[in-house]
């Protein structure tokens, strides 16, 4: 069985020496997943007509609420793994040592994007549909950083591609026998965020989705996931209400909030976005939106019909 069985990564691998410097696998897993949605987000706004480096000050502001945000939601929804008799309250900010909730980063992210889109002139749904599959992108590039941080595993498991954890690790159950496996959790969530990447492409294109359409169908897909991986997910640190873990709770609320996101947006727009920019601020060089990869597209007869809605 364990020939078969997935082998975690010497602990040494989780971290490397650069002179005076520790570098942690799991912080470049995040660094690269924040490129990546980075780049494809650019491209696919600046199909749209963005200036080049746009994004780049957005996530200015996304990005440090984000890692706030998912740290803190992190920490006061496992409270005794940080918050106990002779604990190192310094460890509240190692971020580095995993431990950055998802949800966490997008409502702090949220906030920041809001306001990196006001000042660089960008609708905040405009920009939000553009990151919705380079955000699946980007965690499934992060969940890599788990799988050597040696976390994110769920229940043991006989199947062939079971996870193999040392029985010394904090979150290995203490009923059960060395050398169980368990299912792995991190490499779930990755099929299923690049699958959802796929879907959402699909969906765009077949729909034309715009107006925060496609951002609200990113939240469905990902809660739906999430919501069944962390029921069976080996946590035991995790607070939750009626014995059910918050983020099952969270990923609950995602899809809710998707699902309103979805219907209120698509009975209050009805036509394409007249143009990614807030109303007054469309750059004089901003470049024609490229439609050509879709010549049935609404985009392309935005200037006839276009929906009037708020700027935002």
């Amino acid at each position: 069985m364990m020939v078969l069985s997935i082998p975690s990564p010497d602990p040494a691998w989780a971290q490397f020496h650069l002179g005076p410097l520790t570098v942690h696998i799991y912080a470049l897993c995040i660094l690269t997943g924040i490129i990546a949605a980075m780049v494809m987000t650019q491209r696919r706004l600046s199909r749209r007509g963005a200036e080049s480096g746009v994004v780049l000050d957005i996530i200015m502001w996304a990005v440090p609420l984000g890692i706030v945000g998912a740290r803190f939601y992190h920490v006061f929804t496992h409270v005794g793994d940080y918050f106990y008799p002779g604990a190192n309250l310094w460890d509240v900010f190692a971020i580095w040592d995993g431990g950055n909730a998802l949800y966490g980063s997008l409502l702090g992210g949220a906030v920041g994007a809001y306001i990196g889109c006001r000042r660089a002139g960008i609708r905040f749904w405009s920009f939000a549909d553009a990151l919705a599959p380079a955000m699946l992108v980007a965690q499934a590039i992060g969940r890599l950083g788990n799988y050597f941080n040696h976390e994110l595993f769920g229940l043991p498991t006989t199947l062939p591609w079971g996870l193999q954890i040392e029985a010394s690790n904090p979150k290995f159950p203490a009923n059960l026998p060395d050398g169980t496996l368990f299912h792995p959790l991190f490499l779930y969530e990755i099929i299923w965020n690049l699958a959802g990447v796929v879907i959402l492409l699909l969906l765009e294109r077949r729909f034309h989705l715009q107006w925060g359409k496609l951002f609200a169908l990113y939240l469905v897909w990902y809660g739906l996931g999430r919501s069944w991986l962390e029921a069976i997910r080996i946590d035991p640190t995790s607070d939750g209400f009626l014995s059910i873990p918050d983020n099952v709770w969270a990923s609950f609320a995602a899809v809710a909030l998707g699902v309103i996101l979805f219907i209120v947006h698509t009975r209050r727009h009805t036509g394409a976005e007249p143009s990614i920019f807030r109303d007054g601020r469309t750059p004089p060089n901003a470049t024609t939106p490229d439609t050509a990869e879709d010549p049935g597209s609404e985009l392309a007869h935005a200037s006839t019909r276009p929906d009037r809605g708020e700027s935002d």
